[in-house]
């Protein structure tokens, strides 16, 4: 049986908390270099809004132990490299079916990794764009996920962690579709405040967001079922904050990211959709109940 008391107490936290840090940047905004700064400082703080929503709501609504949100837990560690790997596969993916829909242009030329050199306070001593780009490939796939650990756990803890094994009663797949969509609405006042993801699209970029949440969530469920461990999927997300540049660097600026370039828009949609039918019709998914975080 759902815990509805504890479900409700979740989501204030983690909405009321996340949604002022989400705002916050709005008092800056006359100042463009101190609104680009507070909205760094203030989205990075935000995702552990659900951690945070998480550990209150365990020990003092529902007042089981610390330990039941199993970060003393890593699981099987195969899933840890697909954790590692798939994010870069998913965004090259992405491109390609960018470039098959017409909804970005190849640009060889790296005109968007110039444009932000031209808007350096200096370039002196720096190498060449070509190899800029390489170190920062490089930088992404090797190193970024696991530095990026340290913020995406703050979310994976609460919408992995917590309010996926509390949603199970209610069956595997309808867990994933409402924890899938409840992570996509609680990014709304980044695109509708701030322009985040989809400039182009604020309120369209709100739905945009919650599809693509639901398959990328449905992923990194998958890869938390099959660890029972909140680790996994901070890992994958980290991945995927990671993975952008590996798509952004070779489109001309000014496509349109609802369509193309991005892992949650439609190019990226058909990406996870294809692995999450793999996963289906190799009864990898839905994840043996066996293999089902127990909820205390």
């Amino acid at each position: 049986m759902v815990n509805r008391k504890s479900l409700v107490w979740f989501l204030i936290i983690a909405f009321g908390f996340s949604w002022i840090l989400f705002a916050l940047p709005l008092a800056f905004k006359s100042n463009e270099t101190n609104y680009l700064t507070s909205l760094q400082i203030s989205f990075a703080l935000a995702m552990w809004g659900p951690g945070i929503a998480a550990i209150v709501t365990t020990l003092f609504v529902e007042r089981q132990p610390f330990k039941t949100l199993r970060l003393n837990t890593l699981g099987p560690k195969r899933f840890y490299l697909w954790a590692w790997l798939l994010p870069p596969v998913l965004t090259l993916a992405t491109l390609g079916f960018t470039l098959l829909l017409r909804s970005g242009e190849f640009d060889s030329s790296l005109t968007m990794m110039r444009e932000a050199l031209k808007q350096a306070p200096s370039t002196a001593g720096l190498p060449p764009v070509e190899m800029l780009v390489v170190i920062q490939l490089a930088f992404a796939l090797v190193l970024a996920p696991f530095i990026n650990v340290l913020f995406a756990l703050g979310e994976e803890l609460g919408w992995r962690g917590f309010l996926l094994p509390r949603l199970m009663p209610l069956g595997q797949w309808k867990a994933l579709l409402i924890s899938g969509a409840i992570w996509g609405f609680w990014h709304a006042p980044t695109t509708l405040l701030h322009g985040y993801n989809f400039p182009k699209h604020p309120y369209l970029g709100v739905l945009v967001m919650i599809v693509g949440c639901i398959l990328l969530g449905t992923l990194l469920s998958w890869l938390y079922l099959n660890t029972r461990s909140p680790w996994a999927a901070a890992l994958g997300h980290g991945a995927v904050n990671a993975s952008p540049g590996l798509a952004l660097f070779f489109l001309k600026p000014g496509f349109n990211t609802a369509l193309g370039g991005s892992l949650l828009g439609l190019a990226g949609w058909i990406a996870m959709s294809i692995l999450i039918a793999w996963l289906v019709l190799t009864k990898r998914l839905p994840v043996p109940l066996a293999k089902d975080p127990s909820v205390g």
